[in-house]
């Protein structure tokens, strides 16, 4: 729900603010380096934010109990940090960029890590869904509609870069936890 409050107070800042807080990577170079963490939050218009507040609310409903709040805090900072990293060193051509929707795969990709053990055939299905969408994307671009319905492009890099970081991120903290429990 931090995240809805924060996206929320930034979409009551409109065009000037978006502007101001979009990740923008010739604004970065000149040392405005805020918009690293303040573009995952601003967003396209209202479309845009109620499609990822929507996205949030169902990730949060099938894995919201797949780790603690201080390790999805974790796993949210770390997801926002490699997509960032992603930007910058995988799609240099990448301009600009506003949104959860990266921060949201990343998300689900953790929470389906985090549910294997418990939720086997669910966690599975959803895993095998989250694949095919990103490797779609990947050769085939977005999804038909979802540019209609954000109002504007939609930056299919920011799904992968999302999704690697938090797994990766989230397989860590699943393996410490077998590592440090007691036998």
């Amino acid at each position: 729900m931090i995240l809805v409050g924060i996206a929320a107070v930034l979409a009551i800042s409109g065009e000037p603010g978006r502007e101001w807080l979009r990740y923008d990577r010739a604004a970065i170079t000149d040392g405005e380096y805020w918009r690293m963490l303040s573009g995952h939050f601003v967003h396209l218009g209202a479309s845009h934010i109620l499609l990822n507040v929507a996205g949030l609310l169902l990730i949060w409903y099938l894995v919201g109990t797949a780790f603690s709040l201080a390790h999805w805090l974790l796993i949210v900072a770390g997801t926002l940090v490699g997509m960032d990293l992603g930007f910058w060193f995988l799609s240099p051509e990448l301009t600009w960029y506003v949104g959860l929707s990266g921060l949201l795969h990343g998300l689900l990709a953790a929470g389906i890590l985090g549910t294997l053990g418990s939720q086997t055939k669910e966690a599975s299905v959803l895993g095998v869904l989250l694949v095919g969408k990103l490797v779609y994307e990947q050769f085939a671009g977005p999804l038909p509609g979802s540019e209609g319905s954000t109002g504007g492009l939609v930056i299919v890099d920011a799904h992968l870069y999302g999704a690697i970081a938090a797994a990766v991120l989230a397989s860590g903290l699943l393996i410490r936890a077998r590592t440090s429990a007691p036998p």
